[in-house]
């Protein structure tokens, strides 16, 4: 077993792990993805990191390491029956902890709050809070490295299929007032559905909005951008945003721009388009679109809110959530600075090499209180539901 007691471990420590996270072990026979789970068993602040394997019967095995509740491969069968690995990450624990040489958001199930706030900073009635600003001057994700991807939760793994993970924020924590306890639960069901829900209490007044940063590549071809992936998007209007990513307010109509997926195309035909938000997205998509299932304060998750296609592997995947939004990324600073250097799982992954499609409040949504809010007050109960189901045609 791997000890890493400090996520900021030391080379030695470091190298160590990567070591032992390159051996192999008996109990990895099997796994559809060939991953090892010797190289995610280890020990961080104090507490046991584990990979679990959800699978059914019908080819679709999720291994998923409660390290920030992160889902470290998703296979499911292609249109020739083939094993495929559909979600980008690394294949050890180490890298994924190593929050300095390799930060990534893969996979993890993201809190307290998913997306951005400008510039750290929201009101609870006539209290004003600041919290940790890591993305210039925004909170990102809760706090990126010191948020709940990159904390230890509880696992409770229930049958072949269920594991449900448990979380408990301090109060304070990255400047987030009131102490939350909140939950994930994975669920693998038989018709290859990835379902994901969220809950989570709180002993003070507080907002929360968590969702699931896969990074999906139906191809199963993680070496070559995945822009030719066909990107259906069921929202009419999205949330344009400034050149740090911050909504202005406004929400305007897809129509006649590169956002209008509400007809499914090839998601080349967005890439580096000549439209000022493509632009202040470093030449992709990561906007927030606001999804025709909401209507009167409610979600239809029964609705399809988003599809991805594959035509190489005739992977299908459909998405269903109760959220109003869903933040869609091209992985458009995938590939660069330091990242093409990095060994990833299943190769070192170029600029377009994925989409992110994340249930959510709209971002900044504290701040801008015409949305639907993120509060949640003691005595209620937070819930949000997101489901992936994967077929071929």
């Amino acid at each position: 077993m791997i000890n890493l007691k400090s996520i900021f471990g030391c080379v030695a420590v470091a190298a160590c792990a990567l070591t032992a996270c390159n051996t192999s072990a008996p109990e990895a026979e099997g796994l559809k993805s060939g991953l090892n789970p010797a190289a995610f068993d280890t020990i961080i602040a104090d507490k046991q990191v584990k990979l679990y394997t959800l699978k059914n019967a019908n080819g679709m095995e999720v291994c998923i390491t409660n390290y920030g509740g992160r889902v470290v491969s998703l296979v499911v069968p292609d249109k020739d029956g083939k094993p495929t690995d559909v979600v980008l990450g690394f294949d050890n624990i180490h890298q994924y902890a190593d929050t300095l040489n390799s930060p990534s958001d893969y996979g993890s199930s993201v809190g307290r709050y998913a997306n951005r706030i400008a510039m750290g900073k929201f009101k609870l009635g006539d209290q004003e809070y600041q919290l940790k600003q890591n993305d210039g001057t925004n909170c990102l994700h809760g706090g990126g490295t010191t948020g709940w991807m990159n904390k230890v939760y509880d696992a409770e793994q229930i049958g072949d299929s269920i594991l449900k993970l448990t979380i408990v924020a301090q109060d304070g924590e990255n400047g987030f007032p009131g102490t939350v306890t909140a939950t994930t639960t994975y669920k693998v069901t038989a018709d290859n559905t990835l379902d994901m829900t969220w809950e989570a209490t709180t002993d003070k007044e507080t907002i929360i909005n968590q969702t699931n940063h896969n990074y999906y590549n139906l191809n199963g071809d993680f070496n070559a951008v995945g822009t030719d992936m066909i990107l259906y998007l069921n929202a009419d209007n999205f949330t344009p945003s400034d050149r740090i990513y911050i909504p202005t307010g406004e929400i305007k109509p897809v129509k006649d721009t590169p956002f209008d997926f509400t007809t499914p195309h090839a998601i080349s035909e967005a890439i580096g388009a000549d439209f000022d938000q493509i632009k202040n997205a470093n030449g992709g998509i990561d906007h927030n679109f606001c999804l025709n299932t909401y209507k009167d304060g409610k979600g239809d998750d029964t609705q399809v809110c988003a599809s991805l296609y594959s035509p190489k592997t005739g992977i299908f995947m459909e998405m269903f959530t109760n959220e109003p939004g869903v933040q869609c990324y091209t992985a458009n600073f995938q590939g660069i600075g330091k990242e093409p250097s990095i060994a990833h799982k299943g190769g070192k992954y170029p600029q377009y090499v994925s989409v992110c499609l994340e249930s959510q409040k709209y971002p900044n949504s504290p701040n801008n209180k015409d949305w639907v809010q993120p509060t949640l007050k003691p005595g209620e109960k937070y819930y949000s539901h997101a489901a992936y189901k994967f077929s071929v045609k």
